[in-house]
């Protein structure tokens, strides 16, 4: 991988920044390696650490998805979550529900991309103090209410970019960081969208507030409670997603308790 890890082109603040005809060819490859993870290969399986570190680049920036270290093969018997659980990951990639289940899906995945798709494009690092928000992610969608999404966008490319690209990337992220997992796109129609053949998703101008999964196996519950009664758990989820209702999760523990 001889043009080195993605990250290090996207924050090399002394060099020149990526062309923009990178853009697109790395996020379709890793588009393309996440489908393959999810649906291609023997088993199906939740990478749990897409982030810019984690992608190489040939010669010519083709981008290969790598360190599985925290990757895993989904349960035959439960195809919706990981095997291991733990919330485990770098913060501002990890899903909100990955806070409450303490476990790792395609729909977290999905999530992790969507922030990557955000720091391609703003060469901004999803957990960056902007304008007030505490995440990337959240100063887009502000943006995008305002009709100024493209101001996100590196300023380093000057107006060096496809414009239509541009804002075709940044709804895709938005729409893969939807809060509510099954509102996110599948990787298969990612693919697709990345490539202009499928219509973006409808994005709500407000970031939809996260909603607890109300049909949520018994076993799954009674972890997620062991997991989220520690203090730093509920700590680390109202750093992510604001203010936990202490009555509700009160509620919440007791339901999975019983």
């Amino acid at each position: 991988m001889q043009k080195g890890s993605l990250h290090m082109h996207l924050f090399n603040v002394t060099g020149e920044p990526l062309s923009w005809t990178f853009h697109y060819k790395i996020l379709a490859c890793v588009g393309s390696a996440l489908h393959y993870l999810h649906y291609e290969y023997d088993q199906k399986v939740v990478h749990r650490d897409i982030k810019a570190s984690n992608i190489m680049l040939d010669s010519d920036f083709n981008a290969r998805l790598g360190d599985f270290g925290l990757a895993r093969a989904l349960d035959k018997e439960k195809t919706s979550y990981a095997e291991a659980e733990g919330v485990l990951g770098t913060v501002g990639y990890i899903a909100p529900e990955c806070f409450l289940t303490g476990k790792a899906t395609q729909h977290s995945d999905i999530y992790a991309f969507g922030a990557l798709l955000i720091e391609v494009v703003s060469s901004q690092r999803p957990r960056t103090k902007v304008n007030g928000f505490q995440f990337i992610v959240d100063y887009i969608w502000s943006l995008y209410r305002e009709g100024r999404i493209l101001e996100a966008v590196d300023k380093r490319l000057a107006d060096d970019y496809d414009t239509e690209e541009a804002t075709r990337f940044l709804m895709l992220g938005l729409a893969c960081s939807h809060p509510i997992a099954d509102e996110r796109p599948k990787t298969h129609t990612i693919v697709q969208m990345l490539a202009g053949s499928v219509a973006i998703p409808h994005v709500p101008p407000f970031k939809p507030a996260f909603v607890w999964p109300a049909m949520m196996p018994i076993d799954d519950l009674s972890q997620a409670t062991l997991i989220n009664t520690t203090p730093h758990s509920i700590s680390q989820y109202e750093t992510n997603w604001g203010p936990l209702s202490r009555q509700n999760y009160s509620g919440y523990a007791d339901q999975a308790m019983a």
